[in-house]
């Protein structure tokens, strides 16, 4: 599955456009690694997003094509959530 349409079934990014616009600025990383909108991301991947002064970085449990709110959040589990101040 593409990172954004990822992005936005797990509803971390609330649209797939902003979750695009996001990695094409460079602020995401898979494995280690840049990624871009159009980079797909497997179940066990490490994924790291920065939003300005917001850093996430989780684990990808599951894909889903389309998912309720309250299954969203098992898409993914989040090992770290820092903000700089």
């Amino acid at each position: 599955m593409r990172i954004d349409k990822f992005l936005k079934n797990s509803r971390l990014i609330k649209r797939r456009s902003v979750a695009k616009e996001v990695a094409d600025k460079g602020r995401i990383q898979i494995n280690g690694k840049l990624a871009k909108s159009s980079n797909t991301v497997k179940t066990g991947d490490l994924v790291k997003v920065q939003f300005g002064n917001h850093t996430i970085e989780f684990k990808v449990n599951e894909l889903q094509e389309s998912t309720k709110k309250e299954d969203a959040e098992k898409m993914y589990e989040i090992i770290s959530d820092e903000r700089k101040i």
